[in-house]
This record gives C-alpha cells, sequence and structure tokens, in this order.
C-alpha cells in the first residue's frame, strides 16, 4: 500500500467519527457475534450464449497448430458459487472473514464451439476447454468501528472507477484493501488500493491493465478516494479521484435527480462526466480524454422510457480497468460507446409485468448508435512515449446495436428469489469499430439457496 494512502486513511476516520451518526445505534453496536452473525449461501449459475459473427468481423480456432477463422461460438457453463461470511465480533472493534469458492463446470467442450474461450471459457494453450476449474473468489478479512468497515483481500468492488464485472460464468474480483464509511445516513465515503485482478475465467490472479488500450503495459496498482451524497430533495451527488499507477489520473463526477411519482410521472435524470490523464511513467503515453453522458428517464406506471447522450473528447479511448465495468455512463451496453471522439445516443424502453398480473416478470428494449469515431489525429506516442491506443487507422467509424432482455424473478416457493434471464442482440460496426458485427443470444438463471 502506498504512503499516500495511509495519510488519507486517518483523515477520513477523523471525518466520520461516531459522535456524528445520524442513528442512534450503529451497526457495531448491535454485532452478533463472529459465529451467530454468520451466513453460508450457495448460488447456482446455469450460463448458456450461442453467438454469430457477421461482416468482416470472425472468431478463431485452432487447428494443426494453424489459426483458422470461424463464424460461430457456443458458451455452455455451469458454476456455484458457495459464499461464506462471518458476524462482526462484538466491542468497540469488530473482526469478521468473507469466503467464497467459485467453482465451474464447462458443459460445451468441442474444439471448435467454444471458438478458443476468449473471456468465456477456460481453455488451455491448444485451444481446448478446461473441464472444470475453481479459485478462491472472495476471500478477505475485515474489521468495524461504528459504521465504518475496512477490508483487505480479495473482494467484489463496487464504485465508478473499479466495479466488478459480472457478464460471464462467474464474476471478476480484486485483490487489495477498500474503507466504506457510512457514519451519516446522507453521506457515504470510500477509498481503496488494489494490486491484483482476479479474471471472470481464470484459476488465479493477474496484473492489473487496461481494457481498450495495450495490455503490454500494466499499473502496479489503483488506487481511489470517494463520496456519495444524498440531499431531501431527490439529487444525489458523486465525486471520486483514482490513480491507476503509471497509466493514468482519474476523476470522476455524477449527479442524479429524482422528481414525481411514477403513478403520475416520475423523472431520473442522470448526469456522469469521467476526466482521464496520463500519469506517472505514462506507460500508456499521453492521455487528455474527457467523456460525459446525460439520460432522462420518464417513468409512468409499468412503463419506463430513457433517452441518453453520451460524447467522448480526445483522440484515444474513454477506458477503465481490465475485468471491470468502471464506467457508469449512459450508453455502457454491449459496446461502451467510448471511442475516441465517438458521439452516441441510445433509446430504451422498460415494461414491469406487475402491473398486468405476472410480478416479477420485466422486459427491457432498446436502440443504440455511434458516430464519428475519429483516432487519425492520435499522438499520445509523441516524445518517444508507448503507443497506449491503436486508433490511428479510426476515422469515421461507426456502429449501432438493438436489444432485448426478459427476466423473471420467482416470487414464492423452495426457489424463491431464482432469477432467469434471456438477452437478445445485435451489434453492427462499420471502419473498424472495436466491438465488431454479432448476433447474439444468452440464457442465464440463478438459483441461490440460504444453506445457514
Amino acid at each position: 500500500m502506498h504512503a499516500h494512502f495511509f495519510r488519507t486513511l486517518p483523515l477520513l476516520l477523523a471525518v466520520v467519527q461516531p459522535g456524528w451518526a445520524a442513528e442512534p445505534v450503529a451497526p457495531q453496536d448491535k454485532a452478533p457475534g463472529f459465529i451467530d452473525g454468520s451466513h453460508l449461501g450457495l448460488n447456482l449459475r446455469h450460463y448458456y450464449s450461442n453467438q454469430h459473427t457477421q461482416r468482416s468481423t470472425h472468431l478463431v480456432i485452432k487447428k494443426h497448430g494453424v489459426a483458422q477463422p470461424t463464424r460461430e461460438r457456443d458458451t455452455w457453463v455451469q458454476t456455484g458459487m458457495l459464499n461464506y461470511s462471518s458476524g462482526y465480533t462484538q466491542g468497540l472493534v469488530g473482526f469478521g472473514v468473507d469466503a467464497s469458492l467459485f467453482s465451474a463446470v464447462t458443459l460445451e467442450r468441442g474444439h471448435g464451439a467454444v471458438a478458443n474461450g476468449g473471456d468465456r471459457v477456460l481453455v488451455d494453450s491448444d485451444g481446448d476447454a478446461v473441464p472444470s476449474w475453481s479459485r478462491l473468489g472472495v476471500g478477505d478479512l475485515r474489521l468495524r468501528v461504528s459504521s465504518t468497515e475496512l477490508k483487505a483481500g480479495r473482494m467484489l468492488t463496487e464504485n465508478p472507477v473499479l466495479r466488478y464485472k459480472d457478464n460471464r460464468a462467474l464474476p471478476s474480483t480484486f485483490q487489495g484493501i477498500a474503507l466504506n464509511s457510512n457514519e451519516l445516513d446522507w453521506l457515504a465515503l470510500q477509498a481503496g488500493s488494489f494490486e491484483r485482478a482476479i479474471p471472470r475465467t481464470g484459476t488465479g490472479s493477474e496484473r492489473l491493465t487496461t481494457t481498450f488500450g495495450n495490455r503490454a503495459y500494466s499499473g502496479s496498482r489503483i488506487s481511489y478516494l470517494g463520496a456519495t451524497a444524498k440531499s431531501p430533495y431527490g439529487l444525489t451527488v458523486s465525486a471520486y479521484g483514482s490513480r491507476f499507477e503509471d497509466m493514468w489520473q482519474q476523476y470522476y463526477l455524477g449527479a442524479t435527480h429524482l422528481a414525481g411519482d411514477r403513478t403520475h410521472l416520475a423523472l431520473k435524470t442522470s448526469l456522469n462526466y469521467y476526466r482521464t490523464r496520463d500519469q506517472g511513467e505514462q506507460h500508456l503515453g499521453f492521455i487528455d480524454n474527457d467523456a460525459y453522458s446525460l439520460a432522462v428517464t420518464a417513468s409512468h406506471g409499468a412503463h419506463g422510457l430513457t433517452a441518453a447522450w453520451q460524447q467522448v473528447f480526445g483522440d484515444e479511448y474513454f477506458d477503465y480497468v481490465w475485468e471491470s465495468t468502471g464506467n457508469y455512463m449512459a450508453n455502457s451496453l454491449y459496446s461502451d460507446y467510448n471511442g475516441p471522439n465517438e458521439k452516441s445516443w441510445q433509446l430504451r424502453y422498460d415494461l414491469d409485468f406487475a402491473a398486468y398480473g405476472i410480478p416479477g416478470l420485466t422486459a427491457s428494449l432498446w436502440h443504440a448508435k455511434g458516430w464519428g469515431i475519429d483516432g487519425s489525429h492520435y499522438n499520445g506516442d509523441r516524445d518517444g512515449r508507448n503507443t497506449g491506443y491503436n486508433v490511428r487507422g479510426l476515422d469515421g467509424a461507426k456502429h449501432n446495436e438493438n436489444g432485448l432482455m426478459l427476466a423473471y424473478v420467482v416470487q414464492s416457493g423452495a426457489l424463491k428469489n431464482a432469477v432467469l434471464r434471456s438477452i437478445v442482440y445485435n451489434h453492427r460496426e462499420s471502419g473498424g469499430q472495436i466491438d465488431g458485427s454479432y448476433d447474439e443470444f444468452r440464457l442465464v438463471a440463478n438459483v441461490p439457496f440460504t444453506l445457514f
């Protein structure tokens, strides 16, 4: 852990002394004990996807040591996530632990079908599917004073600059230290420093790299400090600062406003802004990037309609750490619409079938379009710096996608809270846009069980 993080930690604790708490009894004052507060749960996930490429996009398989193109990838995996969480010991300072064992069994193992795995199935050096794999997904020690919690180890992170990714058979996690403080009911503080990623498809940890830049370069750690404040007038504001060592310095500002009642008409307005600049040894070269999105959602009864606009200013991608979804922008869908100088819009419709007698069933339909992607003026590798982003061939690139998601949450019985979700989407690119042209169908079932 770097010295600047430890200098920040005492200041945070000084600001959020227990005497400031809005609630008369802090969570640690109600600690049930290490054993009495323990919980053990099991989540069984069934993950299936069928992906077809279109136009000039191809997947790759290995045959006799030679890479050959293919058009289809099938992913079929059964996973189990065994999650243990202890209670906190009683007293002024409480101690606890978390531990989660993630295991996966590959059901579709055909060499051609898995198409070299990608980030969906673990494969060996020949491109053959590994029949099963396991890892310690979460493993941390935690301590709590009042309503302030400190964790060290592997964990699921959730903030605008480092958020775990959960769009495959297993989620990613990150290794480091994190502080979460909720001493005031209207203010939440976060700080953290992480040095390793535990990928969605893998058995161990790896160095921190970039999602859209040259992954030959890495940073030793990412550290962040941020706060989220809520007002009594429906306004929530978040501000974060982060440093990805020798890669970039990034700042985030977000604001969400809620007004009205969906019985008549409710309006939700969301603004997100990221500012990214190169840092330290500039492993990705010079970076000068700003990105923002604005989304407005109107809701009435069972219906919701969202319109969103997003824009990137800079000759490189708006970027974030690999294996995370550190991107709260409105148009982060199948594609992130984050190309250099890209403009994009989205129109989305959401429907809750509870109003029609089917509680637990929801549907979402969206269309998004991005254009004006231009990296032809990229000069981040000037003065002998590394070429962090391969974007010079992008000049007028564009893309679009359509998606439909249906989800059902079981309302009662032995499978209560089980979730079945299906997604159908298509994405089309031109001019070399990074996400390619695909049609895909996904079916994912999550079945949770409480063991104690």
